[in-house]
């Protein structure tokens, strides 16, 4: 069977462990980004695991490039499947030092791009009534930090805009799918090549997980769909303390981020920016904090193998009735 997937912001970070991670289940993948060498390699990748794959340029907060992105994998790949919004762009800094013109090209990209993603994955799944949207959202889609507003504020707007658009598929009776998967901090490409004011190394809050996590996890929602996924124990422990007490969040973050998205050991990973224009070259997924990042975790385990896990608990708890039931009856 052939299953046609769109990742967009697919040639590095997150997006190309998607992109990977996809292709060896069996997708055949489209990857939009603005990036030529990065989207070739990516599709190389696609390629050598033995799907097709298609590379497409495009910058996602322009609306109707994104049509024409959709329209042609369409004509050369088939009906989309799935769609992965997880392109994004940044700016680090406090917001009063931020330039307006960049702030808003981050919520242009980060935001708007996932809107016209959507619009233009649904606008041709919706007719057919099937297939699935996966945005990639965050634990700070919950929980504001300092120095990230622009994303921090663009991640809060994709959880209320996929909130309504569910709202109203439910109420149409649609079978269209869509999910959301909230991220962790993960050792990507995207803080060697962010605008930032600061004065060390970007980088990740800890703990820090390797993107390959988050990737697996979003293969394993586009296999079995659900709502909302939290990947990581960070992001439980975020959104969760946040519910309990968001006057002590605020405390915090003031008192730990700031120095705590800073690596001066790191300095001089920076690779330029790319908030504007992509950074020529193919990076990967990976940025430069393999040394500090984990492969795995109990809670993305869970994640991926969500059934088998829901069958050892039902098995424990069966064993430990048995058990309870007989000690009664030797009483």
């Amino acid at each position: 069977m052939t299953r046609v997937a769109v990742v967009t912001g697919g040639s590095a970070g997150l997006g190309r462990a998607t992109v990977r991670e996809l292709a060896a289940r069996g997708w055949d993948v489209a990857v939009l980004a603005r990036g030529k060498d990065g989207v070739d390699a990516a599709v190389a990748e696609v390629e050598a695991a033995g799907r097709r794959g298609l590379a497409v340029l495009v910058d996602v907060s322009e609306r109707e490039a994104v049509e024409a992105a959709a329209d042609r994998v369409e004509a050369e790949l088939g009906p989309i499947d799935l769609w992965v919004n997880d392109v994004m762009v940044g700016v680090f800094g406090r917001f009063l030092d931020t330039d307006p013109d960049d702030f808003e090209r981050a919520l242009h990209v980060t935001y708007l791009g996932c809107v016209n993603g959507t619009r233009a994955a649904l606008s041709r799944m919706v007719p057919r009534d099937r297939g699935q949207v996966i945005q990639v959202g965050s634990a700070l889609g919950f929980r504001g930090i300092p120095l990230q507003a622009a994303y921090c504020g663009a991640k809060h707007a994709i959880v209320g805009f996929t909130e309504s658009v569910v709202s109203e598929l439910e109420q149409q009776g649609s079978k269209v799918a869509i999910s959301r998967v909230d991220m962790p901090a993960l050792n990507t490409i995207q803080f060697q090549w962010v605008k930032s004011k600061l004065p060390h190394q970007a980088q990740p809050v800890a703990p820090i997980y390797q993107p390959e996590v988050g990737a697996r996890a979003i293969a394993a929602t586009a296999e079995r769909p659900r709502r909302r996924t939290w990947v990581g124990e960070s992001t439980v422990y975020t959104i969760l303390g946040n519910r309990i007490s968001a006057r002590f969040a605020d405390w915090y973050a003031a008192k730990t981020l700031v120095s705590g998205q800073q690596a001066p050991q790191k300095d001089g990973a920076a690779l330029g920016v790319n908030l504007y224009e992509p950074i020529p070259g193919d990076h990967g997924a990976h940025g430069v904090f393999d040394d500090s990042a984990h492969a795995w975790s109990p809670q993305t385990w869970w994640v991926e193998h969500r059934r088998l896990g829901n069958g050892i608990i039902g098995a424990v708890l069966g064993a430990a009735g048995a058990i309870a039931l007989a000690a009664g009856r030797r009483r």
